[in-house]
């Protein structure tokens, strides 16, 4: 397995935020995690409200943490409430099931971290994520 390093980490965001700015989105958080769960790199655009890094952050933990991307998480928050009131309770509050986290996968295909993207349409937010994971020649995992 590779690791997520702070050199593409930090391509992601900017791939990703460049993404936003030619659609011109509204002002983006972005959090990259390693396979561990801790932040690479943050970075939120001038503008953007304050818990966007929160959200951001808690979009791509829970993708880290339940191996799915936001989106499946928000498909299945909605089948089943009360374990996702469970998760969040069991999470202190950490888990955002909403599309805007994405895995990143190596070659081999395994999860060496994930990214949260929150500031416009979840939609928007995962799509930037996605484009910035591509830049930098890793494997997007949205669900």
């Amino acid at each position: 397995m590779n690791a997520l390093t702070l050199d593409l980490a930090s391509r992601i965001v900017d791939a990703a935020l460049a993404a936003a700015r030619k659609q011109t989105l509204k002002p983006l958080a972005v959090v990259v995690l390693d396979g561990g769960g801790h932040d690479i790199v943050l970075k939120r655009e001038d503008g953007c409200g304050i818990l966007r890094v929160d959200i951001a952050r808690g979009k791509a933990w829970g993708a880290l943490g339940m191996g799915l991307g936001s989106r499946d998480l928000a498909r299945k928050a909605e089948q089943n409430p009360r374990f996702f009131a469970a998760l969040a309770a069991a999470s202190g509050g950490r888990v955002i099931p909403n599309p805007g986290g994405v895995l990143v996968r190596d070659a081999a295909g395994d999860v060496i971290g994930a990214v949260g993207i929150s500031g416009d349409q979840s939609d928007r937010d995962e799509a930037c994520a996605i484009a910035g994971i591509d830049a930098a020649g890793l494997r997007a995992d949205a669900g």
